[in-house]
């Protein structure tokens, strides 16, 4: 009976790994398929809608959905991706002068700089896991992100520790970026935020009855059903 379920949870495990190390070389090959800049969003997006999947225990081929997903969420997901890249390299830019330059006023550009980079950083963990679990006008995403980041800030701190471990793991041992390092930050951060979701969704579906409200968080997977948490 162990060894039936040491050899099951063995399998699993294993089969986990190879899973991320597919999805970390489509995520690459559809970033540069859409040069980069229009394909890193798209690549994303498609990939945390597998994640979910996955967590939820359905079943897909891999390649055939994550091609099929990339391109279906090529226009919305670049509208999401774009804002926040432009946002990064104004903040690079910022970081690069203050940090050259000398003075009081250099040095709180950069403390603010580092500061913008991190919440920046929080959203984008929130933002392409609410986009594969929500249907939300754009606009909408980038608010409620945001808004998560800042409100629940014990998730926010494991998805940025996870994130930084990923980082280091990564500078470390570069050799792990074409086979896990993206692969694994997309599915533990998917997996993280679907789970700081559906509590979300219960801790409002369980409170909005006694208030008289309509429940607005309750779950809602794309693309069949509509709903947003309450941050």
């Amino acid at each position: 009976m162990l060894a039936g379920t040491f050899s099951a949870r063995a399998y699993s495990f294993f089969d986990t790994l190879l899973w991320i190390a597919c999805l970390n070389l489509l995520w690459m090959l559809f970033t540069l398929l859409g040069l980069g800049i229009l394909g890193a969003g798209p690549a994303t997006a498609a990939a945390h809608i597998l994640v979910r999947r996955r967590s939820r225990g359905e079943a897909a081929p891999l390649l055939k959905s994550f091609t099929r997903e990339y391109f279906a969420n090529f226009i919305r997901a670049n509208a999401l991706a774009l804002p926040v890249m432009a946002v990064a390299v104004v903040l690079v830019m910022n970081w690069n002068y203050a940090s050259r330059a000398d003075g009081l006023i250099s040095e709180l550009l950069a403390a603010g700089t580092f500061v913008a980079a991190l919440f920046l950083a929080a959203m984008v963990c929130y933002l392409f896991p609410l986009y594969a679990r929500y249907e939300l006008p754009v606009a909408q995403y980038l608010m409620t992100s945001s808004r998560f980041a800042v409100r629940h800030l014990a998730g926010t701190v494991i998805l940025l520790f996870v994130s930084a471990a990923a980082v280091y793991a990564s500078q470390t041992l570069p050799g792990l970026i074409p086979f896990f390092s993206i692969g694994a930050w997309l599915y533990v951060t998917g997996w993280l935020c679907d789970r700081f979701f559906t509590a979300n969704d219960e801790s409002v579906a369980d409170v909005a009855p006694v208030q008289g409200a309509p429940v607005q968080g309750a779950a809602a997977v794309r693309p069949t059903q509509q709903g947003a948490p309450v941050a």
